[in-house]
């Protein structure tokens, strides 16, 4: 079983910055094998992938919405993935998820709780 707890939302004004952080645990658990997903959801819409990791690769997705200001990172040691979202703006405001999946595994199996992140001024 894989647990997800997220950490880092809050309420911030547009331009700033805010560090996401998902600590990924489990019996066993062994990160290098797993992609590893960031995902919002605002208020009356639909779930929307925002960035992912492949971590042992390295490799990194963006969302066009966010591409350009916002970095996915591994602390490996920590078995902790950030996202780093810079320039905020109204429209980033939503609960962000963290989920897991294993790398040939097409769907994220394990999520987190979320945590709210609020732009406004």
């Amino acid at each position: 079983q894989v647990h997800i707890v997220e950490s880092g939302g809050g309420s911030v004004q547009p331009g700033e910055s805010a560090r996401l952080s998902c600590v990924v645990s489990g019996y066993t658990l062994d990160l290098d094998y797993y992609s590893i997903g960031w995902f919002r959801q605002a208020p009356g819409k639909g779930r929307e992938g925002v960035a992912c990791i492949g971590v042992k690769a390295g490799n990194t997705y963006y969302a066009d919405s966010v591409r350009g200001r916002s970095t996915i990172s591994v602390d490996s040691a920590k078995n902790t993935v950030y996202l780093d979202l810079n320039d905020l703006k109204p429209e980033d405001t939503a609960v962000y998820y963290c989920a897991a999946r294993l790398l040939w595994e097409g769907e994220y199996r394990y999520w987190g709780q979320g945590t709210q992140v609020t732009v406004s001024s």
